[in-house]
């Protein structure tokens, strides 16, 4: 009556032995390491675990292993002391050519890996970090297709020799060609209307010109608005892997708001502005018969062309650009800073798309012998204090970083000179590589947690599941006797469970999450509790001690499946519908409410069968 086959008993000592593995783990804790990331492939990777080792030696710096794991160079310390001193040391001495970021590497042994056992991740208010909650400006999105349309337009129309009087964004968020003959005007409406499906055209007369007008439909608005988020959230993916930042979360919240978290990262403000930072680069002629600028800084630009401010001296205070954009930085697939072999300084080289190449070896073959400029596009958020309030402003800066004589026509691969310095080409690059961000962001809410606090949380989160776990280990012992000892062997199977579950699904442990535990803890002894109530009762009705174990399991099932399954069906809704902290403590209840079941029901009753099920003459029960 109460014995499981020898099949059932192999099952349940495999699903041990699978947790206990992928738990283990989580015991051993993290070494402070340093980590090498080249960038894009710059460098080998055994070539530069020599150059780190040989730096390290040459300094004295002890470290107690090396290893090569993916796509980075991982270097691990006895402290955090000698941790931040040699990324120092290595970033000064690799260069630009990597990428050099703190990071807390598991300890777990090789053994544990090759069967790809590795700990559970850690949350932002565990191992400290950074926390910002970023705004989509979306009408920035739909103003920045706008303007590809106008630049689109007139190229197409400058292809096919359609005149025509000006192409301009008015103010009702449209794209306006104006002409001076009907007959341009039905070309062109023609012509974009083969080319660009998705726009609406409309057209108009208006004091003596012939206005062809294209308007972005509602429902090509909420794409456009759509593809900026997911872009933005990718570009910040990017951006954050250049970081070198382990484990981030980069997720979107509602409609228009995307939630970034660095778990571990220490310095907040570069990581704030490379996050938040949207940068771009156009490529344009400079008005020979105006190099240098000789004017004054109110002077306005002479007709067709527009005025820079220089970034280096040397190309004076302003230069004086041709209207017509040649290039900008949308055609950018990849960027590297280096170093000028001919000068010293510092030079960023930059890659083209196959379409990019093409259309800048036909702007620059008309224009050989002729300067070209690079403005530099940037546009980021800055704080400031005003009546007492902190408020936030977009600032948006355009600067001409190069100036330079086109020697010969230019394709896919070129580089740019002239910049103050490493640093300034290494993020140039950097954002360059990353891709530009499709909307401009705004940071609306900025949280740090230090390691400290994280390490509090740690401790305290610890103490409570020690603290549950021994009381409801004693209740259960005290009032159930044998029986008890059994389900306290159940719970601390369902423990070693759960993170093992965390831990295959490299799960990120929060203090919320710490809550699901300790929740669990004392919800998992609920289903013992019924079905040990349930054989008391059977007993109490004068049914033998075999009866009434068969009978508390069989009976107590429908009553236990009843209250977990409605448990496991509000831990899912939490997590669809919650965000962050919620859903983490829902993962965390719903993995405890299926183990639980596991163990209470099946571990227990496993368990029980092994002592009682083969004695016949059972004539009592310890409970």
């Amino acid at each position: 009556m109460n014995r499981y086959p020898l099949w059932t008993y192999l099952l349940i000592l495999g699903a041990i032995g699978v947790g206990v593995l992928y738990a283990l783990p989580n015991l051993f804790g993290e070494d402070p390491s340093v980590q090498i990331t080249p960038v894009r492939g710059a460098v080998e990777l055994p070539e530069i675990e020599r150059q780190a080792i040989d730096a390290l030696d040459e300094e004295g710096m002890d470290y107690f292993a090396t290893e090569i794991d993916e796509e980075r160079v991982l270097i691990r310390f006895d402290s955090q002391d000698l941790q931040v001193a040699a990324a120092d040391l290595l970033q000064a001495r690799l260069g630009n050519e990597v990428t050099v970021a703190l990071n807390l590497a598991p300890a777990t042994p090789q053994w544990l890996r090759s069967v790809y056992a590795e700990p559970m991740y850690l949350g932002l208010d565990l191992r400290g970090g950074v926390h910002f909650l970023m705004d989509v400006d979306m009408d920035a999105a739909v103003s920045q297709r706008l303007e590809r349309y106008q630049n689109d337009f007139r190229n197409l129309l400058r292809q096919e020799r359609i005149r025509y009087g000006r192409v301009e964004v008015d103010g009702d968020n449209r794209v306006v060609a104006r002409f001076n003959d009907a007959a341009d005007r039905e070309r062109a409406f023609d012509l974009l209307r083969g080319e660009y499906r998705e726009l609406g055209l409309d057209q108009e007369e208006r004091d003596g010109q012939y206005w062809l007008i294209a308007n972005i439909p509602e429902e090509e608005k909420e794409e456009i608005q759509r593809f900026a988020v997911q872009q933005n959230i990718t570009t910040l993916r990017n951006r954050v892997n250049e970081l070198g930042v382990a484990e981030p979360v980069i997720q979107q919240q509602g409609t228009n708001r995307i939630v970034v978290q660095l778990p571990g990262v220490q310095d907040t403000a570069r990581a704030k502005e490379i996050i938040g930072t949207t940068a771009t680069l156009e490529f344009r002629m400079v008005d020979e018969d105006h190099y240098p600028y000789r004017g004054e800084a109110d002077d306005p630009p002479p007709p067709g062309t527009v005025k820079y401010p220089s970034r280096n001296p040397r190309y004076g205070d302003y230069v004086i650009l041709e209207r017509e954009v040649m290039l900008t930085g949308e055609y950018i697939i990849d960027a590297s800073s280096g170093i000028d072999q001919e000068t010293g300084g510092p030079e960023v080289n930059i890659r083209l798309s196959s379409a990019g190449g093409d259309i800048f070896h036909r702007a620059t073959r008309q224009n050989v012998g002729n300067s070209m400029a690079v403005v530099f596009i940037e546009t980021r958020q800055e704080t400031r204090e005003q009546n007492g309030e902190t408020v936030r402003e977009r600032v948006r800066t355009e600067e001409v970083i190069n100036v330079a004589t086109i020697q010969e026509p230019l394709s896919t691969r070129f580089r740019i000179t002239g910049l103050e310095d490493t640093s300034a080409a290494r993020d140039l690059a950097l954002l360059l590589r990353a891709g530009a961000l499709a909307a401009p962001l705004d940071i609306i809410e900025e949280r740090t947690v230090g390691p400290s606090m994280g390490q509090e949380n740690i401790e305290r989160g610890f103490m409570a599941v020690v603290i549950g776990f021994v009381l409801v280990v004693l209740f259960m012992a005290f009032y159930y006797r044998v029986f008890g000892l059994i389900a306290n062997m159940a719970l601390v199977l369902n423990l070693v469970f759960i993170v093992a579950v965390l831990s295959m699904l490299q799960a990120t442990l929060t203090l919320p999450g710490i809550a699901g535990i300790v929740l669990t803890v004392g919800m998992a002894v609920d289903a013992n509790v019924l079905i040990f109530q349930r054989i008391r009762e059977e007993l109490a009705a004068g049914l033998s001690p075999q009866q009434a174990i068969h009978s508390g399991y069989a009976k107590a099932l429908s009553t236990i499946a009843d209250a977990n399954i409605t448990t496991l069906i509000a831990a899912l809704v939490l997590f669809l519908f919650g965000t962050g902290p919620v859903q983490g403590f829902a993962v965390t209840l719903s993995i405890g409410i299926l183990t639980s079941m596991f163990t209470a029901i099946v571990g227990t009753r496993a368990v029980v069968n092994l002592i009682y099920g083969r004695q016949r003459r059972l004539t009592r029960l310890p409970i």
